[in-house]
């Protein structure tokens, strides 16, 4: 399952938010058959939701990482002590834990952003603020989506 698109929702009073089924058909299911998602801290002030098996796909990327410094062990004590595994209800709701709320400065309303394959929970002023301020950047990286040769298409 690809994620892709945004989604604008509100959390309710005890800080959950919907997770539209179009978004859920990418969780993993626990053996009771519920959609479980990983909850962490992302970057530029938003969230990450992974998918059971998409973060198991960084936890081996950052498994054997402690002893290459430093910043890799300051990175997983910050990353993995703020994940949060979760079951969604059969509302379909997913409880974002207070710190993390606190830590994305998350009130009420959201956008949830798909990444391929996670998604972002942003503040809605605070996402709006990004792709205003960013808007203009999409033509100038092109090299991130296109590489130099300027294809966007498979390579053989």
């Amino acid at each position: 399952m690809i994620w892709l698109g945004e989604s604008t929702l509100s959390l309710d009073d005890k800080g959950r938010v919907v997770i539209p089924r179009r978004l859920q058909a990418g969780l993993d299911l626990d053996d009771e058959g519920r959609p479980t998602a990983v909850v962490t801290r992302g970057f530029e002030g938003c969230l990450f939701v992974f998918s059971q098996s998409a973060f198991e796909r960084v936890l081996g990327r950052m498994r054997t990482r402690v002893f290459d410094g430093a910043a890799e062990r300051k990175m997983q004590r910050l990353f993995f002590a703020n994940a949060h595994r979760t079951t969604l209800d059969g509302a379909g709701r997913l409880l974002i834990p207070e710190k993390l709320r606190d830590l994305a400065n998350i009130q009420k309303e959201v956008v949830l952003v798909g990444l391929v394959d996670r998604l972002e929970i942003w503040p809605k002023a605070a996402w709006e603020a990004f792709e205003t301020e960013n808007a203009r950047d999409f033509d100038q990286l092109s090299d991130v989506l296109c590489g130099d040769d300027g294809d966007v298409g498979p390579q053989p």
